[in-house]
């Protein structure tokens, strides 16, 4: 029977890239490996077509080869492995390559011995509005791992020394295997080093790494904002194997404040005033974050009227003006009156009546909607 186009077999076009191959045998492999197919024999045969064309299009040599002159190019360099076991070439090599990832181990082998960065840390600072806009230095204890000093950071008690692991044979990886299925997995011996050690550090307990608070003095720029981080380079966990340390990621979050609240590089803020200075118009003080400033309350001010104080807000960390401080005007209704002011208020209510048009036009404006919506709704 003629075989079918490498390319039709995995589903791709004939100038996909290495990606899409790797994706689209990633797919069939999953679909038709006989350990999820063990009744299907048409399973076992496509696993091994898909399997075919994944080692000649993965193989630049034979992948130009195949384009040139078809399967006659490439007759007797694919699918060898494939019959029997899985030798060099064959298909636990691209299982190892394609599914790797997934299984913890991978076509490339790591040497576990080599040195390894250390773990980012992060610490969640909460800060004052105020510290946050003006800018601090604050103090932090932060917990890590840092090298054992009595081993010297190698987990082997002083006077004792780290052999070859028995079960991995220093590669940090043991590879299982059962027909076509292979897994490469991290030794559960030595956990990945390579090395065993007979006489653990009785600090560190093999470890190679010792737990630390350490007190760090950390500058806050003015007007860090909640999202903002701040590195401190090399302040996380130790590395492995005389490797870097990590950073350290301080997470800025403002507290909530009592009066303002941040919107960017604006502040906010409501402020009550009687319904006299609104109605009459009267001054002020409203609070900054620098200091107390005049505000002008113009006659006949209503309820959610926006006052701008220009360059009253926040200057950005990242450079530019500074925003503004807008304050929201709340006309408070009096309240526990006693029957003297109860009184007042009812004569002053009925020096307004017949004319509330002139005086409350909202008011006048909204009742007359009011009757001429349901005028309308008369049949």
């Amino acid at each position: 029977m003629s075989k079918r186009d490498y390319y039709e077999v995995l589903g791709v076009e004939r100038g996909a890239d290495q990606k899409e191959i790797k994706k689209a045998y990633r797919r069939l492999a999953q679909k038709y490996h006989p350990d999820r197919n063990p009744d299907d024999d048409s399973a076992e045969e496509k696993f091994r077509e898909v399997s075919e064309a994944y080692e000649v299009l993965t193989d630049d040599e034979k992948r130009a080869a195949y384009d040139q002159f078809g399967h006659a190019g490439v007759d007797g360099q694919a699918g060898g492995g494939f019959g029997g076991g899985a030798g060099a070439g064959g298909f636990s090599d691209i299982f190892g390559d394609v599914f790797g990832d997934i299984f913890g181990g991978g076509g490339g082998r790591r040497n576990p011995n080599a040195p390894q960065r250390g773990a980012d840390l992060r610490y969640n600072l909460e800060l004052d509005l105020e510290d946050a806009v003006t800018g601090t230095t604050v103090d932090i204890r932060v917990p890590r791992h840092v090298p054992c000093g009595h081993c010297n950071a190698s987990g082997a008690e002083p006077g004792s020394s780290k052999e070859t692991c028995p079960t991995c044979h220093g590669m940090g990886q043991v590879r299982m295997q059962q027909g076509f299925f292979a897994v490469q997995q991290t030794c559960p011996t030595c956990h990945g080093a390579g090395k065993s050690i007979k006489v653990p550090c009785r600090e560190c307990h093999g470890d190679g790494r010792v737990r630390e608070t350490r007190t760090l003095s950390v500058k806050i720029p003015a007007g860090v904002d909640t999202g903002d981080r701040i590195r401190l380079n090399s302040e996380g966990e130790a590395g492995a194997n005389g490797g870097p340390e990590g950073d350290l990621y301080v997470q800025v979050a403002i507290k909530p404040h009592p009066i303002f609240e941040r919107d960017g590089r604006h502040l906010h803020c409501e402020v009550p005033i009687n319904f006299v200075d609104a109605a009459l118009g009267g001054e002020l003080e409203v609070p900054t974050l620098d200091g107390r400033v005049k505000l002008k309350i113009p006659p006949e001010t209503q309820t959610g009227k926006l006052f701008r104080l220009r360059g009253r807000g926040v200057k950005p960390v990242r450079g530019g003006p500074a925003g503004d401080l807008l304050c929201k005007v709340l006309v408070e209704t009096p309240v526990k009156l006693n029957d003297e002011q109860k009184h007042l208020l009812r004569q002053f209510q009925d020096s307004l009546d017949g004319s509330n048009s002139h005086h409350s036009p909202k008011k006048s404006s909204f009742f007359d909607g009011v009757k001429k919506f349901f005028e309308d709704m008369k049949p």
